[in-house]
């Protein structure tokens, strides 16, 4: 299936597995799951969500500093 991440520093799509979690369709985008955070349609998705459809879900990179 193929899931679409999409966000200010991302946006890209890729082909998963049915029932992949969010941790694993990060893996496959290249991008580290301790750094965003995965939401869709205004609901955060904690990464070990099992995804079932082609989906679009929005990438939100998380900063820290100090």
């Amino acid at each position: 299936m193929e899931i679409h991440l999409h966000g200010r520093d991302v946006d890209v799509v890729v082909e998963v597995e049915q029932g992949a979690t969010v941790r694993e369709t990060l893996q496959a985008a290249n991008l580290l799951p301790s750094m965003v955070i995965v939401s869709h349609e205004g609901t955060v998705l904690p990464h070990a969500t099992r995804l079932q459809q082609n989906l679009e879900l929005l990438v939100t990179t998380i900063s820290s500093g100090g």
